[in-house]
């Protein structure tokens, strides 16, 4: 069991992804917002650090695979543990981009994948995407550097975890399939599946929840608008409390059984009433992500 940080402590964040998504980058603008920063840090020495002093800054670790001791279950026991400690905000922060992308990086700076040994760059950037397949799904924030520069990196960066008080924490809405579990990173979640279900209608089966045939569809249950209008009306009147609390993130999860129709269409439509109401808010559909879409 890993060394739950000092409640002293005012954030955590694990900074993960593969090799060439921009790490180093990430890094370094986080030490321009104000937390210290260590790369490459052995995981086996987080618990020392955290246990040899109260921390004056908060703290952000590059872990990768070129760690000494990299494990993924180790790390996603760190943040577990992490996230556990309710003095202290922890965040796993995952870098991600496409394949072809991380290749030409790696093509432009000439620099060995470390997972391609004697084959190809190809080879190590597929094996290490797939290895940290669960470190990306688990992810409190996810990040895609795909299309991004180092400067709009730094300013996505400036959105999540500027120390600046701003008064108002930001949102994330989480669609999932309960298939696979509750996402453990979530501070409230809501069932969906007892609404009327797409899958079923020939039609609708290939569209998921962004679509406005699916959200129509769906909005016809009758029980969709009372539900919606309660869950709304909650998570507003919630915010407030989570703003004298000193919370500076919030995860809200929707769940149905494939986290593609039902659960997708809540989201979108819960995260326009909130940023109309004048929140931050971001979206991840997680099955959607798995699909590549």
């Amino acid at each position: 069991m890993t060394q739950k940080p000092n409640p002293a402590n005012d954030r955590i964040v694990l900074v993960t992804g593969p090799s060439g998504a921009g790490r180093s980058t990430a890094i370094n603008a986080l030490e321009d917002l104000g937390f210290e920063s260590i790369d490459n840090m052995p995981l086996s020495l987080v618990p020392r650090l955290l246990e040899a002093r109260p921390l004056d800054n908060p703290l952000a670790l590059g872990i990768d695979i070129r760690n000494r001791d990299f494990s993924v279950p180790a790390l996603l026991d760190m943040a577990r543990d992490f996230a556990g400690d309710a003095d202290g905000e922890t965040a796993l922060l995952y870098l991600d981009a496409r394949a072809d992308v991380l290749l030409r990086r790696f093509s432009e700076t000439r620099r060995r994948h470390p997972f391609s040994g004697n084959d190809s760059p190809a080879v190590g950037v597929e094996q290490e995407l797939a290895l940290l397949a669960p470190l990306r799904e688990r992810a409190d924030v996810l990040i895609d550097t795909s299309d991004m520069s180092p400067h709009d990196l730094r300013r996505a960066l400036t959105h999540w975890f500027s120390m600046e008080e701003t008064g108002a924490p930001l949102i994330s809405l989480h669609s999932f399939s309960y298939r696979r579990g509750l996402p453990q990173e979530l501070d409230m979640a809501f069932d969906v599946r007892f609404l009327a279900n797409p899958h079923w209608e020939a039609d609708l089966r290939p569209l998921d929840g962004r679509d406005n045939r699916v959200s129509d569809y769906i909005q016809t249950d009758l029980r969709f608008q009372p539900f919606f209008q309660r869950v709304s009306e909650l998570v507003l009147s919630l915010l407030p409390a989570y703003i004298d609390e000193g919370k500076a993130h919030l995860a809200i999860g929707f769940g149905c059984t494939g986290g593609k129709h039902r659960s997708v269409a809540m989201v979108e439509k819960i995260a326009n009433t909130l940023a109309e109401a004048g929140w931050q808010v971001s979206i991840r559909h997680r099955e959607l992500e798995r699909r590549g879409k």
